[in-house]
């Protein structure tokens, strides 16, 4: 095997004036497993809505899917950016996000109320990630965190005012 194929991730020092990036990475890596478990959630919402939302929840839900997928490769970009490397395994993700699942398959309205919680959940992990690298230096994870807030505001917020009654 030629040594260009026995390279492995390693962590790098960088050197750009921000604090403690350990601390940064490991939240970054709890957003990314949340963004990673909340994709998952929405797509199998998607696929599985009945109803007369039918059509507003599932075209909903795969905008909203669509942009946290393409989030997360900024999200583990951002981790190694910093010198840190990504989650290594499935399980690890999974198990380190706070989004869960419900018991069983939800009506139509239940999953805009579930999908809703956890777009909020995610949206204060990450107003206390902006907090966390604004002390630490890092104005670039801080517009990041910024960022996604936003789009998990308005999220939470379409899906509240879909299924409201």
């Amino acid at each position: 095997m030629s040594n260009a194929l026995n390279v492995k991730p390693q962590l790098a020092p960088v050197e750009t004036g921000v604090r403690d990036t350990k601390a940064i990475a490991e939240g970054l890596s709890d957003v990314l497993a949340d963004t990673y478990r909340l994709t998952l959630k929405s797509h199998i919402y998607h696929w599985n809505v009945e109803g007369p939302l039918f059509f507003s929840l599932h075209n909903l839900t795969e905008e909203q899917y669509q942009n946290m997928f393409a989030a997360a490769d900024e999200l583990a970009e951002r981790i190694r950016a910093l010198g840190h490397l990504t989650p290594g395994k499935i399980n690890g993700v999974l198990s380190d996000s706070i989004v869960d699942d419900l018991g069983q398959m939800p009506s139509a309205g239940e999953m805009c109320k579930d999908l809703e919680q956890d777009h909020m959940k995610l949206a204060h992990r990450l107003h206390a990630l902006v907090e966390l690298a604004e002390e630490r230096k890092d104005m670039v994870t801080g517009d990041l965190a910024t960022e996604r807030a936003a789009f998990h505001e308005k999220a939470a917020w379409m899906l509240r005012a879909l299924s409201a009654s």
